[in-house]
């Protein structure tokens, strides 16, 4: 449930503002000078805002080059002349001293996995934004009003959600071809075992994303989608749950593909039969399937394009 107190008041925001999340009630006597983030792409948020956070978490996934930053945020940094800020790294999890070191007036989290442990320890730091329901089920709309609402500056959060929007649309509307296809996204295949295909659910955000992409999920997915799950699993030998499925995006490469296309389990799936495959690789493409506010303006022309290319196929 959202509940801003003061949070959306426009140009002019007053103090205190209270926000109210899934752990607890979080309260911002001022408008924050320093502001730290924690787990996946949080820092998006004031970046994409112009403010360059004093520290945030390491990427751990795409960072082809090694050195913290996604190519998305190594971009806005730069635009905005700021060196790199400090980078916790979250290997093992939150690191509060590092954090703490940063002394951050407020510390953003809308999109995370907290513990209710995680946010108290972090709210003897700073006030702690968290996710408005569950972890790790919060959409790029919701990461950019909670976090934004952290910084005080709700309507300029919903300002860059309208911004977005509207790319995404302009985008979309190049492809006709995906209105109204149903999509998949499976988590893992290998090559080398394909009795068991994994899968994200429906309250996962990269399948979230689909219906931004004018994609829609099949009744065999949304079905399979347990409250609180983020992945299903199903064996191949059931492969005809999902005939219902125009289009199915996954990470993998050539080798993935030349095994699907010889199995005869899973070329009995109508996408896989007709070649209607997304193969993402494990590289910054592959992690801005997971739509983030600066991801989706660096991928969305090349991901609309890969997607639009197998709905094609699927006809």
């Amino acid at each position: 449930m959202i509940a801003f107190s003061d949070a959306r008041a426009g140009e002019s925001t007053s103090y205190p503002i209270t926000i109210k999340h899934a752990l607890g009630t979080t309260i911002i006597p001022g408008k924050p000078g320093r502001v730290a983030t924690v787990a996946w792409a949080n820092h998006e948020v004031p970046l994409a805002l112009g403010i360059v956070p004093v520290g945030f978490a390491a990427a751990n996934f795409g960072d082809d080059d090694g050195d913290g930053l996604l190519p998305w945020v190594a971009g806005k940094l730069s635009e905005l002349h700021a060196g790199k800020p400090v980078l916790f790294d979250e290997g093992d999890g939150i690191d509060f001293e590092a954090v703490a070191a940063t002394r951050p007036d407020v510390i953003l989290a809308a999109y995370s996995g907290l513990s209710q442990s995680d946010y108290d320890t972090l709210s003897q730091i700073a006030p702690v934004v968290a996710y408005p329901e569950a972890p790790w089920s919060t959409d790029w709309r919701e990461m950019i009003r909670f976090n934004s609402a952290g910084l005080g500056m709700a309507a300029e959060g919903e300002a860059l959600i309208g911004k977005i929007e509207a790319d995404i649309a302009a985008t979309v509307d190049g492809h006709p071809d995906l209105k109204g296809k149903s999509a998949m996204f499976i988590t893992h295949l290998s090559a080398s075992d394909l009795s068991i295909v994994n899968f994200y659910t429906t309250n996962d955000t990269r399948v979230k994303f689909f219906a931004d992409l004018g994609l829609k999920s099949p009744k065999s997915v949304v079905e399979a989608s347990a409250p609180g799950k983020f992945s299903g699993s199903i064996s191949a030998e059931r492969i005809d749950a999902f005939d219902d499925v125009d289009i199915v995006v996954t990470y993998g490469n050539r080798q993935l593909l030349d095994a699907l296309a010889a199995n005869p389990l899973m070329t009995r799936m109508p996408a896989v039969s007709r070649d209607a495959l997304v193969m993402l690789g494990r590289n910054p493409v592959g992690t801005a399937a997971n739509p983030t506010p600066l991801s989706i303006p660096w991928v969305l022309k090349d991901y609309v394009a890969l997607l639009g290319d197998a709905a094609r196929k699927s006809k």
